[in-house]
């Protein structure tokens, strides 16, 4: 049985409400539009060494795109089992793989906090993440129990945003709708969140205070795209403007949506709408005793 989710996690109550719910809405729509992320990170599953009883943890594994990629391509020669404490997407993650015909031991899904969970000891051969490691109230705390987790030469794969300025399609809304909303949240430098892991030394020290070693961490850029038609119901369904949203009269969410909608017309081509995703590919390795520097 999965331990309870802490009811004073502000992630939990987040990720179990309306972000949750809304993520499980425009599932279709976020998983065409990270799918570059997805191959990246089915591949570093798969990579060299891969053998029969393939052990693969996916972090933050939301409705369950990665996890379900990897047990595709594992086949049955592993298992990926994806990790979330957002109960209504690890609920969907679930009907998919249902749907897929991929259920364990190929594909699992625990309903539980990465941070806190208490996973097997030595457990796991490689860990992946698609923007799901970010969230944790105490990130050492959290790669603390990933890496005792990790059996001795596990690998950790994880893909994480640069900053914000770095990527303007991903604040534009925020940045266009916070004259017509007021009361819209700020967004506040190491908390957690989608920027949380922006600074590169930062993350670095999170790893070596961790217990991780062989650390590298580079830019990964990709240019993502979703159709020009979807772009109101992403903008106006997620995020902080999204969920802003849901308690505003109609005329000014009719204002927010004109001004938001105008600030992304940079980025709509035709009938796409294109954007550079500017990222962090964080690699590490669960050596025993290693040393735990980085590059």
């Amino acid at each position: 049985m999965n331990p309870p989710l802490s009811i004073d996690s502000p992630q939990a109550a987040l990720w179990n409400g309306a972000a949750g719910h809304a993520w499980v809405q425009a599932q279709p729509l976020l998983d065409r539009m990270f799918a570059p992320f997805e191959a990246l990170l089915a591949e570093a599953a798969d990579a060299p060494g891969a053998g029969p009883g393939m052990q693969v943890l996916d972090i933050g594994c939301g409705t369950g795109a990665t996890t379900l990629a990897i047990a595709r391509r594992l086949g049955d020669q592993g298992r990926c089992t994806g990790i979330d404490l957002s109960a209504p997407m690890v609920a969907a993650a679930r009907q998919r793989g249902l749907r897929e015909g991929l259920t364990a031991p190929r594909a699992d899904f625990v309903c539980a906090d990465a941070q806190t969970h208490a996973f097997a000891p030595a457990s796991v051969d490689r860990l992946v993440s698609r923007f799901g490691v970010m969230f944790f109230g105490d990130p050492v705390a959290a790669f603390a129990n990933l890496r005792r987790a990790a059996r001795p030469g596990a690998s950790l794969c994880a893909v994480a945003w640069r900053s914000a300025a770095e990527n303007p399609f991903m604040t534009a809304a925020e940045r266009a709708a916070a004259p017509l909303l007021p009361g819209l949240p700020v967004r506040q430098p190491d908390a957690p969140g989608q920027f949380a892991f922006a600074d590169r030394e930062r993350v670095a020290g999170i790893l070596r205070a961790s217990g991780w070693a062989g650390i590298e961490i580079e830019p990964l850029d990709v240019v993502c795209t979703l159709r020009r038609d979807e772009l109101v119901p992403y903008f106006t369904g997620l995020g902080p403007v999204g969920l802003a949203l849901r308690g505003a009269d109609g005329p000014t969410r009719t204002r927010v949506i004109a001004a938001v909608r105008a600030a992304f017309e940079p980025f709509v081509q035709g009938e796409a709408v294109r954007f550079g995703a500017a990222c962090w590919r964080i690699a590490a390795q669960a050596a025993a005793g290693g040393t735990q520097g980085w590059r």
